[in-house]
């Protein structure tokens, strides 16, 4: 079996590869893309940090390509799909930089506090100035940590031991479990408000991209100060450049940025409030060891014994069990991201049954397919088959799996239950029709409908009265997006009805306002599958 190590990773984790009977590793540290493409003819496993581009042209140019290994938490430079579609598996390390990215967090929040880089700086020229290094305390000052996961925790615990009151926004996070943790969870806005300081730690999705803009800094204390060593791209830059200088924001310390390596002429270099860092977050040698040597473990495992884990592809399954649970996989992760998409925020339950010949079958692998379609857009990349269930306790959402035998019109039947705290039940079901298996969504919310699970839909509760078809449509073409199949719903005439239309293209911003605001139009969510 030959290895490609194309990034550096911890001397411990190549020499743990060395010492696997039959493996041969090639170190290739900063080779360029065509040569990349030259080595990996040959090889069985790849293994990367940040820097080495996996792309489709490699996967295409290796052919006994098994598994792709990044060292760190993030696949952004693993094309995850073509990787996918050539049956390689892409695994990552999700724990190894938690430790390493909360102290770096926080020796930004000290050094916003007290401006130790900038009178270090004075030092060496010669200069000695107190007066213009003087800082304020942590101590009793309130602290709002966006995103409460693995790495805001840490980060939470060493503000408590400063004496500080932590506020913390997160929308998924069960109420218990921040009673635990000791920290008031609040909405946005509130924490916004009370913040002296803001520290986010949230993955980089459609929802959470520019949450702290301009209107969001408006809504800041005077003089507040702001932390990111999460992800470029959830502070939008241009928005706090403008704070910064105003005075709004008091001081900044940015680990990540919108664009990497960061420009030269970035203005921000030019300001004296802020603290950068080069993305330094698991960049110490706790932490790199940890991930080499991690890494090297697991594509040990899958060569030498098919063992899957921490993968961000595929479920942690044998290869017999795939091929019989694969198309349910795949609807199971369906219906977990559809269910996310049309519930609220917060849930304390998510409750799968099965039904028919999925009763006999071993359906864990299937539970967490679904458990990971529904964090896909919670926690990003960090989330995979094997730390779904974790991901969801840490929550505080409580899992419950019901295999029935009662007879439920189909063959076999996935049903999928987010249940708020409040006892509200928000629901979608679907099944395999056909030779070809395709996958079906039978049932939204309770509403019986039909649709293939792929693409891009509309899920619509309106009041049931003539017109709202066409009425639908006409928007939709006018915004030119094509419809490519409807299902629709109704309990009894003049009720409610669902809606359900899938479309080749995301509706722009206006034609979803124009859709939410007619006066027939209960509910309105666009669905990604």
């Amino acid at each position: 079996m030959k290895v490609l190590v194309a990034d550096k990773i911890s001397p411990k984790g190549v020499a743990y590869l060395r010492q696997q009977p039959g493996f041969e590793v090639v170190e290739a540290y900063g080779s360029s893309p065509e040569k990349i493409l030259e080595l990996v003819k040959d090889v069985h496993a790849i293994i990367v940090r940040s820097e080495t581009q996996i792309t489709a042209k490699v996967f295409n140019a290796a052919p006994k390509l098994k598994v792709v290994g990044r060292a760190g938490v993030g696949v952004d430079n693993v094309d995850v799909e073509a990787a996918t579609e050539h049956g390689v598996v892409v695994m990552n390390t999700p724990a190894g930089n938690t430790i390493a990215t909360a102290e770096l967090t926080f020796t930004h929040i000290l050094c916003g506090a007290r401006p130790v880089p900038q009178a270090a700086a004075s030092m060496k020229v010669g200069q000695w100035d107190r007066k213009t290094f003087s800082g304020i305390e942590l101590f009793r000052k309130t602290l709002g940590i966006v995103g409460l996961g693995r790495i805001g925790s840490e980060v939470a615990k060493r503000a408590q031991a400063f004496g500080m009151r932590v506020l913390a926004f997160d929308p998924y996070l069960a109420p218990s479990r921040a009673k635990a943790m000791q920290v008031e969870n609040v909405a946005l806005d509130d924490l916004l408000r009370q913040s002296d300081y803001i520290t986010v730690h949230m993955p980089l999705t459609d929802d959470t991209k520019y949450m702290i803009d301009e209107a969001a800094l408006e809504k800041c204390k005077k003089g507040v100060r702001l932390f990111n060593c999460a992800r470029g791209g959830i502070i939008k830059e241009t928005a706090l450049l403008a704070a910064l200088k105003s005075g709004r924001v008091a001081a900044a310390g940015l680990d990540v940025f919108e664009d990497e390596p960061l420009a030269k002429d970035s203005e921000f270099r030019s300001l004296p409030n802020v603290v950068l860092t080069p993305h330094l977050g698991a960049s110490t040698a706790e932490a790199q060891e940890s991930v080499g040597i991690e890494i090297a473990e697991q594509i040990a495992d899958v060569l030498n014994r098919g063992v899957i884990r921490n993968a961000v592809n595929v479920p942690s399954i044998d290869a017999a069990t795939m091929k019989a649970l694969g198309p349910y996989l795949d609807l199971g992760a369906k219906l977990g991201t559809l269910v996310q998409q049309i519930a609220p925020a917060q849930v304390a339950q998510l409750r799968v049954t099965f039904w028919g010949k999925l009763v006999d079958l071993d359906t864990n692998s299937v539970t967490r397919a679904i458990e990971r379609g529904y964090l896909r857009r919670i926690s990003g990349e960090e989330v995979n088959f094997v730390n779904a269930p974790v991901l969801l306790e840490r929550l505080g959402v409580r899992a419950e799996v019901v295999k029935s035998t009662d007879d439920s019109g189909y063959t076999e039947l996935i049903q999928v239950e987010a249940i708020t705290p409040d006892g509200a039940v928000i629901s979608a079901s679907g099944t395999l029709i056909g030779k070809a298996n395709e996958r079906r969504i039978v049932s939204i919310n309770g509403r019986e409908v039909e649709v293939v699970a792929d693409g891009k839909l509309l899920v619509l509760e309106n009041i049931d009265q003539p017109g709202m078809v066409g009425t639908i449509g006409t928007i939709l073409g006018k915004a030119n997006v094509n419809i490519a199949d409807m299902s629709l719903s109704r309990l009894t005439p003049g009720g409610t009805a669902y809606m359900v239309v899938r479309v080749d293209t995301e509706p722009s911003d206006i034609a979803r306002r124009e859709i939410k605001n007619h006066p027939a139009i209960k509910m309105a969510k666009f669905v990604q599958l």
